[in-house]
C-alpha cells in the first residue's frame, strides 16, 4: 500500500509537473497523488507533493508565499517571457550596457510591495474553461485581467554580459501565491525601455518548505514523505485535541465555546497519539472541521 504523506521533489528542467506527478504515481504504486502549485518545463526547483490521503493538505499549501532564484535577460523580448519562446524584440546593445544601477533599482522598486500584475499570456490561468497558454498555441489573442500580488523582496544578486550584448540579473524573489516571475522580468524590461525574459528559474521555498530538504527524481524510490501530521505542523499552527475530541471531530460535533484555543482562523488537530485528525477553524465562539482525515490515515 502507498505510503500517505507530503513529499518534496526538486523538479528537473524540461519536465512538466504532472511528469514528476506521474513518476510519483509508479513509484508509490498509487493514483491518488496531487501538487500544490505547478513550475513551468523550463523551471526547477520544490513542487509540494501529496501522496494518498495526505492530498487533502495541498489545499492549505497552494496559497503559501514562495521564493524564487531567476535570471532576468535585459535586452530582449520573447513571446513567452522566458527563454523557451520565440525573440520577438531586441535592444542595441549599446543602451542595454548603459542602464545605470540606479534605474534598475528603480524599476525593481516599482514592481515591490504590493502591486497589480497581468499574468503572462501563457500562463496555465484558465479563461472560459481552457488554459490560457492552449488559446495562445490555437492563434488567440489572449490578455488576461490584471490581479494583485504581494512581492515581498526583488534583490539583484549579480549583474553581467550575456550574449549578444544583453545583460543578464541574477535575482532572488519572495512573493505571494499567483505571482508570475515571467511577469516581473517582463514589466522590468518595459520600464527600462530595454525589453526583457527569464533564461532560468529555480522556486527554492514554498511556505515553511524548503528545496534543500527535497528528493531528486533519482532518490525518489527512497524517499519518505512526511506524515500528515508532521506536514500539517509546519503549515498551521497545532491544536491539541483529546481522544474523545478527535472522536468528537471525525463525527462532524463541533467543539462547543472553545473559540479561544486557536491562535489564528484555522489549526491542525492532532490526537494524543500524534495522528491528523483534521483542520479545524472557528464557527462562532466553536471550532468545526474545515477537512478531516479519513480514520487510519498518518
Amino acid at each position: 500500500m502507498a505510503t500517505s504523506g507530503i513529499l518534496l521533489v526538486d523538479k528537473p528542467g524540461g519536465m512538466t509537473s504532472h511528469d514528476v506527478v506521474a513518476r510519483t504515481r509508479r513509484v508509490f504504486g498509487t493514483r491518488k497523488v496531487g501538487h500544490a502549485g505547478t513550475l513551468d518545463p523550463m523551471a526547477t526547483g520544490l513542487l509540494v507533493i501529496g501522496v494518498e490521503a495526505a492530498t487533502r493538505l495541498l489545499t492549505f499549501v497552494v496559497g503559501a508565499d514562495k521564493t524564487y532564484h531567476a535570471t532576468i535577460r535585459l535586452g530582449q523580448s520573447t513571446s513567452t517571457d522566458d527563454a523557451d519562446g520565440e525573440i520577438t524584440a531586441s535592444a542595441d546593445p549599446e543602451r542595454v550596457s548603459a542602464i545605470a544601477a540606479d534605474e534598475i533599482a528603480a524599476g525593481i522598486a516599482a514592481l515591490t510591495g504590493a502591486i497589480s500584475q497581468v499574468p503572462s499570456a501563457v500562463s496555465a490561468i484558465k479563461v472560459d474553461g481552457r488554459r490560457a497558454y492552449d488559446r495562445v498555441r490555437a492563434g488567440e489573442d489572449v490578455v488576461l485581467a490584471a490581479r494583485d500580488v504581494v512581492v515581498s523582496r526583488f534583490d539583484v544578486l549579480g549583474d553581467s554580459p550575456a550574449d549578444d550584448g544583453m545583460r543578464d540579473l541574477d535575482v532572488v524573489v519572495d512573493c505571494s501565491s499567483g505571482t508570475y516571475i515571467r511577469a516581473l522580468a517582463r514589466d522590468l524590461g518595459a520600464a527600462l525601455g530595454v525589453g526583457a525574459h527569464l533564461t532560468a528559474l529555480r522556486r527554492t521555498r514554498v511556505g515553511p518548505f524548503d528545496v534543500a530538504d527535497a528528493s531528486t527524481l533519482e532518490t525518489l524510490a527512497e524517499a519518505r514523505p512526511l506524515t500528515a501530521a508532521a506536514a500539517a505542523a509546519r503549515i498551521l499552527p497545532v491544536l491539541a485535541v483529546s481522544a474523545k475530541e478527535a472522536v468528537d471531530l471525525r463525527h462532524g460535533k463541533r467543539l462547543v465555546a472553545q473559540r479561544a484555543r486557536l491562535e489564528g482562523p484555522r489549526a491542525a488537530a492532532i490526537d494524543p497519539d500524534g495522528v491528523l485528525i483534521g483542520i479545524v477553524e472557528r464557527r462562532g465562539d466553536d471550532l468545526k472541521s474545515a477537512m478531516n482525515m479519513p480514520e487510519g490515515a498518518s
